[in-house]
């Protein structure tokens, strides 16, 4: 990857950091200015919050299928209400009467996200409300880790590792030598040591937003698969449980949200650092009606691995300029966020961590475009998007690339949630050396657009849940819109985890 381009994504990595806290605009739904170049205004949203029942009942999985026919997309609007109370209860008395599991949920964070309210006292999961909390009041036993908002799907996923089963994180000795980092980092005390017990049988649901989607498959596959490199590297007898593949199975599903499993085409134009530091604290101190400095801005980009601990006494924007002016961007970049989530990347990632055969795999993708009436039907964003997404949205609504040796990105990558497009949050489909996973785009919900398990369902196979409308990339998680149904989603989400019968 160039350097130019290294800088670009840095650029953007800032720029996306402020996102989630950014308040909601007045009217949002009313906006109807677009940026130059928009060759028409958006339609006005419709007041319904979903469309009418397909009239199908099924309760059984379809049959896997590259077929997208079939898939029910709920319609979010801004002006939505629900009553995710009622939908929960539901779906709790028929877990209660067909049996199911206990196993916690853990909710993994996405590129320079944070797991509770770390950073300007605001929840990474759910904005100005905890969805860790409301689903803990509901029964749930619900995890939200912190793991490096910028390092790469290998080095989050031995810390997701460390964080639940305990210890200090090993990046192992192979990959720490390729890199040119330290092989250890930060030491946790585990919230979930008995994984790691070989006669336990409790397992988890992993669910990852994002990156977080890319990472908790990186961990899947080293915790049943090993490392071979790992293995012939340590020889010492020091080598992690997680790169032996001699792990009990603990994972019982992988959900993702809004992941950009074939990478985003997103590139973003090179800005300056500095100007966006202070839009970042500026815009925290906005939605959080507080005086927001360097000494209680509490981001931390856990580069520990790389040298770039924040020092005692250490300003908050000594911190940053340090962080993004060191080498690593332009020399380490195999091996940071920066590659993993470029097309080409993410299909080295595709080619390495595969779909498990005994893990359930579940994939959530959102929108906010709509298709331009003139041809060529470039895709537009809603006016309810949040204004810092409409650029990249605009260009990857109208973005392809053909280059050869290079992941193809074609018209049906254009409809996208502002960062990722619909078409690489669905599955892993771009590779360059193996087959992409099995995937059943056709799993849907159930009748009335609810999330459930479905009898049949195949473990090792992508079940495409549904498309969320008018629900732009952070907005899934942060809420500052439709916040009522997209917390009934969480509901549902865990509701059909948690019916999974027990094996």
């Amino acid at each position: 990857m160039k350097n130019g381009r290294s800088k670009k994504f840095v650029s953007l990595v800032l720029a996306l950091s402020m996102l989630l806290c950014l308040p909601t605009f007045a009217g949002a739904e009313e906006l109807s200015a677009a940026p130059a170049g928009t060759e028409t205004a958006a339609p006005q949203l419709s007041e319904q919050t979903a469309p009418a029942a397909s009239g199908d009942t099924q309760t059984a999985a379809p049959a896997v299928s590259g077929d997208t026919q079939g898939t029910e997309e709920t319609q979010v609007q801004p002006s939505a209400e629900a009553q995710p109370g009622d939908a929960v209860a539901e779906l709790q008395g028929e877990l209660d009467k067909n049996g199911g599991n206990k196993y916690p949920i853990v909710l993994v964070h996405g590129l320079f996200g944070w797991g509770n309210t770390e950073v300007a006292h605001l929840n990474y999961w759910g904005g100005t409300d905890s969805l860790r909390e409301m689903l803990g009041n509901a029964g749930y036993q619900v995890y939200t880790p912190t793991i490096g908002p910028v390092a790469s799907n290998w080095d989050r996923a031995c810390e997701l590792y460390a964080y639940l089963v305990g210890g200090t994180v090993d990046y192992g000795a192979a990959h720490a030598a390729k890199n040119g980092h330290d092989r250890y980092g930060r030491t946790f005390p585990g919230v979930l040591p008995e994984l790691n017990n070989p006669d336990s049988k409790l397992k988890v649901h992993l669910v990852g937003h994002s990156m977080g989607g890319e990472t908790i498959r990186m961990l899947a596959q080293l915790l049943e698969k090993g490392d071979a490199n790992e293995i012939a590297a340590t020889t010492d007898g020091s080598i992690s449980p997680l790169f032996t593949g001699k792990s009990r199975h603990w994972i019982e599903s992988v959900t993702t949200l809004c992941t950009p499993h074939d990478g985003s085409q997103y590139d973003a134009k090179e800005e300056k650092i500095e100007p966006l530091v202070h839009q970042f604290v500026g815009a925290l101190a906005a939605s959080t009606g507080a005086n927001l400095n360097d000494q209680n801005l509490g981001l931390d980009f856990k580069l520990d691995q790389w040298g770039l601990e924040r020092r005692t006494g250490e300003s908050y924007n000594d911190y940053l300029n340090r962080v993004m002016s060191s080498s690593i961007w332009t020399q380490h970049v195999t091996d940071l966020s920066i590659y993993d989530l470029d097309t080409d990347g993410s299909a080295v990632l595709n080619d390495y961590a595969k779909a498990q055969s005994d893990i359930y795999y579940f994939s959530i993708a959102c929108s906010d475009t709509y298709a331009s009436p003139f041809f060529p039907h470039y895709q537009k964003h809603y006016p309810n998007m949040n204004p810092m997404m409409w650029k990249s949205s605009d260009y990857m609504g109208c973005f392809v690339n053909y280059a050869y040796g290079h992941i193809n990105v074609t018209p049906d990558w254009w409809k996208n949630d502002g960062i990722v497009s619909v078409h690489s949050a669905i599955y892993p489909d771009a590779v360059f050396k193996t087959k992409p996973d099995a995937v059943n785009k056709s799993y849907g919900t159930a009748s009335d657009g609810t999330m459930v398990f479905k009898n049949g369902t195949q473990t090792g196979v992508w079940n495409y849940i549904e498309e969320i409308t008018h629900t732009d990339h952070l907005n899934m998680v942060g809420q500052s819109q439709n916040k009522s149904l997209l917390q009934g989603k969480f509901y549902e989400l865990a509701a059909m985890l948690e019916s999974i019968p027990e094996n």
